[in-house]
């Protein structure tokens, strides 16, 4: 079976963007990655500075879902940003986005496992 084709990393970047200023979430690209095939972390921020991290991945099925990387709690800065260094170091083609929310959800349609 032929997997489906992926959107190019640019393009799910913009529109993620676009959601973001859409849904009162405003969002910044952290690190640009492969605007064809980079990866992507989400980086979503309380206004008390407490954040988490959503890693992309492919559910059971085979479609698109997330995992909060950072554990079921939210994270300090510094534990945040040690994560991302880590991803980076394996992907250097990851792309980092950030998002301001005050219920810790994106401000896209998300499967979060």
């Amino acid at each position: 079976m032929t997997p489906p084709p992926r959107v190019k990393a640019s393009l799910t970047v913009g529109i993620a963007l676009r959601m973001g200023d859409i849904n009162g979430k405003p969002g910044a690209v952290l690190r640009k990655g492969d605007p064809d095939a980079g990866g992507l972390l989400v980086v979503l921020r309380r206004r008390d500075g407490f954040l988490c991290v959503l890693s992309r991945m492919t559910d059971p099925e085979g479609g698109q879902a997330w995992i909060r990387a950072t554990g079921a709690t939210p994270v300090d800065q510094e534990t945040a940003d040690a994560y991302v260094a880590r991803q980076v170091k394996f992907d250097p083609d990851l792309w980092v986005l950030e998002f301001e929310t005050p219920d810790m959800l994106p401000p896209f349609e998300a499967k979060i496992l």
